[in-house]
């Protein structure tokens, strides 16, 4: 594992729940201050115009735990008149998704997410969005995915419009040659990370 000293040939072999146990503790290690500074960098590589610019709805996500980003993120981008949409989790079901009002419009949900008490928009809702961020504890170079199993994103990201960008938010040792795929995997065409910035996946 990139950055870690674990033989890479090994890693081929691994499942998925392998890579996410391995992943998790991986994260687990990272200290507060270099999480705090890598949020602060990933602040600066949303508002730089690249991702969404003005005018733009973005599909974005509550960092929880040891997710890279950080509130300031979706406060910085909004107030770049940017228009973001949290999801909500709805059993298995697609995810539903409302407006993002400040960190007051928010409230515990499953998982230890935090959700949006805004009226719900549906999750054919996701077809507005310019550009989605999605959450990933890796991605590989050729857009794989890996999640933390519960497949919400995998059911949900079918429904946005074809040709919007898919952006898997990792840290730079998050990025991998290759990661174990299925058939239902949902391929990010993006990756978004605090050193690296916005980098293409999949050509």
């Amino acid at each position: 594992m990139a950055g870690s000293g674990r033989d890479l040939d090994a890693t081929r072999a691994w499942t998925k729940d392998q890579w996410r146990r391995a992943l998790l503790s991986e994260r687990r290690r990272v200290p507060a201050s270099a999480r705090f500074a890598e949020a602060i960098k990933l602040t600066g590589r949303l508002t730089e115009g690249r991702v969404v610019r003005r005018g733009d709805t973005l599909c974005g996500y509550v960092p929880i735990g040891s997710e890279p980003g950080s509130w300031q993120m979706l406060d910085e981008v909004a107030d770049r008149g940017v228009r973001i949409l949290l999801p909500i989790v709805v059993g298995r079901e697609p995810l539903d998704w409302a407006w993002y009002d400040g960190r007051e419009s928010l409230r515990p949900g499953p998982f230890g997410l935090l959700q949006p008490i805004g009226e719900r928009l549906g999750p054919a809702a996701l077809r507005i969005a310019d550009a989605v961020l999605v959450p990933a504890l890796a991605v590989d170079r050729a857009g794989v995915r890996l999640g933390r199993g519960a497949g919400h994103y995998d059911r949900s990201l079918a429904l946005a419009a074809p040709g919007t960008p898919l952006i898997a938010v990792v840290r730079d040792q998050e990025v991998f040659d290759h990661l174990p795929a299925e058939p239902h995997d949902i391929r990010m065409t993006a990756v978004l990370t605090p050193e690296k910035g916005l980098r293409p996946l999949g050509a």
